[in-house]
């Protein structure tokens, strides 16, 4: 009888998911799969966690109730927890470093929305460089003003600067280069070679800044990339340069960022991201007409969502079993998950 596979247990939450994740999870008769309330009944929610060996994630961490947050107190109670997805590229909700000390195995879905991303970069670039939402206001609200009046400016022969050149970052210096763009990029993750192969030229942090006519986010938040775009490094931005983020909240400080734009200092933003996420409407930056901003919605498109549904299922199915996930935040973690995984004798 100990050779008899278990059925493995699935869980998430009832937040909104594109529908192909649940049937492709429900296409391995080995797995079983339950959606638990995110809110309003949490002996329910804790009870299906703590029988869970996959839990599917949000990565906004604004959606995802603390107690539902992947931290040492929620692993403490979920024993045979072997694998954790979150569903984006980032992974805010998941202590990774709890999880590798639990023997747990994270993904993340890195790449499934860097299309979107990389597209909803370039349309905040050329809202503020060509004046769209400005224009768009006028047009309801005014007469009598002039074309020139919302002259904009071209982006070719302009220098980007990325900061981070993952998935997305790579994805954003092709179409940057097809505008006619020069492209520089700081990756402290990647050597020299690496970072021209994917369409770049490196820089120190310090060199980007200073040279970039556009310096754009693309790196993850974490102890080291916390507060990076501080007042100093605003400071240290060409006077007239564009400041744009698609990362995370709190790499910029928005405080700051709203200082160097009221001083004349940079001459614009774009903002997808928000410590406080949406921000409140009384936001300063959110009433600056150099400002466009949007609400973290720059992988929120039908077909990253899917793509990002696809992947999570994927990797989950893989680990339950036993076959290791292409896009491991904690690789080192793996042969003790594995053998956790086999212990439990999965699928």
């Amino acid at each position: 009888m100990n050779d008899i596979a278990h059925t493995a247990r699935v869980r998430r939450l009832d937040l909104w998911l594109n529908d192909a994740f649940d049937r492709l999870i429900a296409t391995d008769p080995g797995v079983s799969l339950e959606v638990l309330p995110s809110r309003g009944d949490d002996a329910r929610t804790l009870a299906g966690l703590r029988q869970a060996h996959a839990y599917h994630v949000s990565a906004a961490k604004d959606e995802v109730p603390v107690a539902w947050q992947v931290n040492a107190a929620l692993i403490a109670q979920c024993p045979d927890l072997v694998c954790v997805s979150s569903g984006g590229a980032g992974y805010d909700t998941v202590d990774v470093a709890a999880c590798t000390q639990a023997g747990i195995a994270v993904v993340n879905q890195a790449g499934a929305n860097a299309n979107s991303v990389a597209e909803h970069t370039f349309a905040l670039l050329l809202g503020i460089v060509k004046r769209v939402v400005e224009a768009h206001t006028r047009l309801q609200r005014d007469v009598g003003f002039s074309r020139e009046d919302v002259m904009g400016n071209e982006i070719h022969g302009r220098t980007m600067g990325l900061i981070g050149l993952g998935e997305i970052g790579t994805r954003t210096a092709r179409i940057a280069r097809g505008f006619g763009m020069d492209v520089l990029a700081y990756d402290p993750h990647l050597t020299d070679a690496e970072i021209r192969s994917r369409g770049a030229e490196p820089r120190t942090f310090e060199n980007l800044i200073a040279q970039a006519d556009v310096v754009s986010l693309h790196c993850p938040l974490d102890a080291t990339t916390r507060g990076m775009m501080n007042a100093d490094a605003f400071a240290a931005m060409k006077r007239g340069a564009l400041f744009i983020s698609t990362a995370r909240g709190g790499i910029h400080d928005e405080a700051a960022l709203l200082a160097a734009l009221q001083s004349g200092h940079l001459a614009g933003a774009g903002l997808d991201v928000w410590v406080q996420e949406p921000p409140p409407r009384d936001t300063p930056l959110l009433h600056l007409p150099n400002v466009v901003a949007a609400y973290h919605t720059g992988g929120v498109t039908h077909e990253a969502r899917r793509n990002v549904a696809v992947s999570s299922a994927e990797q989950i199915l893989a680990m339950l079993h036993g076959r290791r996930p292409p896009k491991l935040v904690n690789p080192e973690v793996w042969p003790t998950a594995l053998a956790r995984i086999q212990a439990l004798k999965l699928g």
